[in-house]
C-alpha cells in the first residue's frame, strides 16, 4: 500500500481554510468488530460524493482507537489475510479541537503537528460500539463538531436492543416479544433463565444486546442450542437478548430526517429474501460478503394500507428515539397484517449493495444525492446545544 505523501499529512492552514467548498472528514474503520465494514463503506462515500461542493478529509481509526489521516484515494488502508480491509497505524495522529471557538483539525506526524484547517462537518461511517452506540457522537458534541446521524442518546438506545425496546414499548410501539439477559446471569442463574426464554416458545433468536450487522446471532430451534448461542452471542457484547422467532414477512424501511424543521421521510419499504441454501438467515456473510445470496424487492409486495402503515411506524420509530439524519426500521409484517418493529439501525449498512441506499435508489434518491442530503441535514444541526 501507498505511504502518504508530505502534502497530504501537511496541508496548510491559509489553503485548507481558503476552500469555498464544505470540508467533510469522512471517519471509518473503529474498534469495534465491524471494522472493516466501515472501510467498504467509506470507499463508496469517497467514490459518490459531489467534489464540486465538499472537500474531503479521510480519517481512518485503528482497531486499538488511533486516528490516522488517510489518502483520498485510500490505497493505504490494508488487506487482511481474509481480503478484508482494515485500518493500519501509519505514523500519522489525527487531533479534534476541544475548544468552542475553534474547529481546526491537527494531525502530529513525528514531532511535527500540522494544521488540517476548518472541518464543517464529520461523516462517521462507524458502525457498532464505539461509533453507533453514542460515545463516538458525545465525542463530536464536545468539540462542537457537526455530524451526520443521530445524536448521543439516539445513537446509545438504538445500539441496545433491550433499551430500545424499552422506549418504544413507552411510546406504545409494538415491539418484538424479547427476554434480557444481563452479564453474568447465564452462568449464575440459568435455570431462571431458561425458564424466561422457553415462554417465549422455539424457535428463537439469541443476540448481542449492543452488536450490529447480525454478528454473533443464532437461531435456536431447541433449549440444547442455547449454551452455544449464548457463548457465541458473548463474543461480542456481554449483554445478551433473546427474541421469539416470529413468523412473519421481514421487512425494512429506510428514513431520512427533514430539512428546515419538516418531517422525517421514509423510504418505499424493501423485502430482504434470502436466495442462496448456504445461509439460515440473514447474517454477517449474506449482509456484507456475498452480493448474490440476497435479493431486495422493494417496493415490497404489501398491500397500499400495509405499505404505508410500514412507512408511518418507520417514522414513529426514528421520531421515538429523537433521531436525526437516518436510520433503518426493520419490522416483522405478520400473516394478519399487524406489523412489529424487530430494530432500529441508527448507522445502517451504507455500501451500494446495503438495503439503505438501494431503497433510497428506489424511491428516487441516488447513492450520490444521498449522501449530499445527509450532509446538508448535519450542516442544519445546532452545535452546543445539545
Amino acid at each position: 500500500m501507498s505511504n502518504l505523501s508530505a502534502s497530504q499529512t501537511q496541508p496548510t492552514s491559509a489553503a485548507a481554510s481558503s476552500s469555498a467548498k464544505t470540508r467533510v472528514l469522512v471517519l471509518f474503520g473503529g474498534r469495534s468488530g465491524e471494522h472493516p465494514i466501515s472501510c467498504i463503506t467509506a470507499g463508496s462515500v469517497l467514490q459518490a460524493i459531489d467534489r464540486t461542493r465538499f472537500e474531503v478529509i479521510p480519517v481512518g481509526i485503528t482497531r486499538q482507537g488511533k486516528w490516522v489521516l488517510l489518502n483520498d484515494e485510500l490505497s493505504d488502508v490494508q488487506t487482511g489475510n481474509n481480503s478484508l480491509p482494515f485500518v493500519a497505524d501509519n505514523g500519522t495522529e489525527v487531533i479534534l479541537p476541544f475548544s468552542s471557538d475553534d474547529s481546526t483539525i491537527r494531525v502530529i506526524r513525528g514531532t511535527e503537528i500540522s494544521s488540517l484547517g476548518r472541518v464543517d462537518v464529520v461523516f462517521p461511517l462507524i458502525h457498532g460500539p464505539f461509533g453507533e452506540d453514542g460515545t463516538l457522537q458525545g465525542l463530536l458534541e464536545l468539540a462542537d463538531m457537526r455530524y451526520v446521524g443521530p445524536g448521543v442518546f439516539a445513537s446509545a438506545v438504538g445500539m441496545d436492543k433491550h433499551y430500545m425496546k424499552v422506549v418504544l414499548q413507552g411510546h406504545d410501539i409494538p415491539v418484538t416479544p424479547f427476554v434480557t439477559v444481563l452479564p453474568g446471569q447465564w452462568a449464575t442463574r440459568r435455570a431462571e433463565v431458561v425458564k424466561k426464554i422457553e415462554a417465549l416458545n422455539f424457535p428463537v433468536f439469541v443476540k448481542p444486546a449492543r452488536a450490529g450487522s447480525s454478528l454473533g446471532i443464532s437461531k435456536v430451534a431447541t433449549v440444547d442450542g442455547l449454551d452455544a448461542a449464548m457463548e457465541y452471542a458473548h463474543k461480542h457484547d456481554p449483554k445478551v437478548i433473546v427474541e421469539t422467532g416470529l413468523e412473519g414477512r421481514e421487512i425494512e424501511c429506510a428514513v431520512l430526517g427533514g430539512k428546515d424543521g419538516a418531517p422525517a421521510r421514509a423510504s418505499y419499504p424493501g423485502e430482504v429474501a434470502v436466495a442462496s441454501k448456504d445461509y439460515d438467515f440473514y447474517d454477517f456473510e449474506a449482509k456484507y460478503l456475498d452480493d448474490a445470496a440476497v435479493e431486495l424487492s422493494c417496493p415490497a409486495e404489501l398491500s397500499d394500507d400495509v405499505t404505508q402503515r410500514v412507512r408511518q411506524l418507520a417514522i414513529d420509530t426514528f421520531e421515538a428515539l429523537g433521531c436525526e439524519g437516518l436510520s433503518r426500521v426493520d419490522v416483522f409484517v405478520q400473516p394478519d397484517n399487524s406489523i412489529i418493529i424487530n430494530e432500529i439501525n441508527t448507522m445502517p449498512g451504507f455500501t451500494p449493495i446495503s438495503m439503505y441506499p438501494r431503497m433510497w435508489e428506489r424511491t428516487g434518491l441516488n447513492y450520490s444525492d444521498l449522501v449530499t442530503e445527509l450532509i446538508d441535514l448535519a450542516l442544519q444541526r445546532p452545535v452546543g446545544l445539545r
